[in-house]
């Protein structure tokens, strides 16, 4: 990364930040059998417990179509199953396998680690200041969609 002194646009250097830090991230993941999209769906399911496929892809934000891709693959892997609601049989529910489970937990100790590791480069006070700065960066060009009629980001 370039020094203090650097002209260099904000936007660029919080994009190149951005793109190092995913990689990382990604890598910590891989490790534990993971993935990004994995990541986020194992979460969803972590917080909301057995949840309907519409109910999942709202939560993590993306299309129904995005999240059957993900869950065909989780289902192949042995890592989430699929049932039918006793009470609507057209709504599936989704659910961790007990291998998903052990899978998504390795990959949250690992992610925990890694977010220990990057908070302890900044200190708690680095933190703080860091988070209030990504605020108010993010009000600042206000959301995604809303002033420049652009369609929101599939975030996996």
């Amino acid at each position: 990364m370039r020094d203090e002194g650097d002209v260099t646009p904000i936007g660029i250097t919080l994009w190149e930040t951005t793109r190092r830090m995913t990689r990382a991230f990604d890598a910590v993941l891989a490790e534990h059998g993971g993935n990004r999209p994995v990541w986020f769906v194992f979460l969803a399911l972590a917080e909301g417990g057995h949840q309907t496929q519409r109910e999942l892809a709202r939560e993590i934000g993306i299309k129904e179509s995005t999240l059957t891709h993900h869950l065909n693959a989780l289902e192949r892997r042995g890592l989430v199953a699929r049932r039918r609601d006793p009470d609507d049989r057209r709504v599936q529910l989704i659910e961790f396998t007990p291998e998903g489970r052990r899978v998504f937990e390795g990959m949250r100790t690992a992610a925990i680690a890694h977010d220990r590791r990057i908070q302890s480069a900044l200190g708690p006070d680095g933190v703080r200041a860091l988070r209030k700065q990504l605020v108010a960066l993010a009000d600042a060009v206000g959301e995604r969609g809303e002033a420049d009629g652009l369609p929101p980001l599939d975030p996996i």
